[in-house]
């Protein structure tokens, strides 16, 4: 379970000095620090289960979901997650992991986000179209559909049957919120292949 530096506090009305206790506390291993005044009691738990916890709002999306939806064949080590307004990358890095935190525009921010019940824990984490205008957007602006195939096929190495899975409809409502090249071209791209 998160708790805050504020709610220990509270459970430990009966100690005077709570700083130590909490000191205690982390040396025993009943808690585990995850930031400056943020703490996990469970040192075992999933570290993308802690990524809206520690910087946010935020959700999960980029590479650490491509790989969770099967888009990607690598398995990512970093919980990669999409902010708004922060102008800023972050990263983070505790016992759970690395954690990283980059712009999406504020117009697309709410757009395409599951709400994940995981036992105690909620995260949020984007769509597969989502995850994959999300990345699109980070990079160099691609020319033509023949420059993006290859970024997604041989670069990203995107599994193409679970590309064929991604709803057109979602990818062109996405596509009209971001004012990007890349992933104006992916709807592009996207729509030719369904009418071939």
């Amino acid at each position: 379970m998160i708790l805050t530096n504020n709610i220990i506090k509270e459970n430990l009305k009966e100690y005077s000095n709570k700083n130590t206790k909490i000191c205690r506390e982390i040396k025993k291993g009943n808690l585990t620090k995850i930031i400056n005044g943020l703490y996990e009691t469970d040192s075992s738990v999933n570290g993308y289960l802690l990524a809206g916890s520690i910087y946010g709002p935020s959700y999960l999306s980029f590479d650490f979901a491509l790989s969770y939806y099967g888009l990607i064949p690598e398995k990512v080590t970093a919980f990669t997650s999409a902010t708004c307004n922060k102008k800023k990358k972050k990263i983070y890095n505790n016992k759970f992991g690395t954690y990283l935190y980059r712009d999406v525009p504020t117009k697309v921010y709410p757009l395409g986000i599951n709400l994940i019940e995981e036992g105690n824990y909620s995260y949020q984490i984007a769509t597969p179209e989502k995850a994959l205008c999300d990345k699109l957007y980070t990079l160099s602006p691609l020319k033509n559909m023949k420059e993006l195939e290859n970024l997604l096929f041989n670069d990203l190495r995107i599994d193409m049957d679970e590309f064929s899975k991604l709803d057109l409809h979602d990818i062109e409502e996405l596509s009209n919120s971001y004012n990007s090249t890349n992933v104006n071209l992916l709807y592009k791209y996207m729509r030719r292949r369904e009418n071939e």
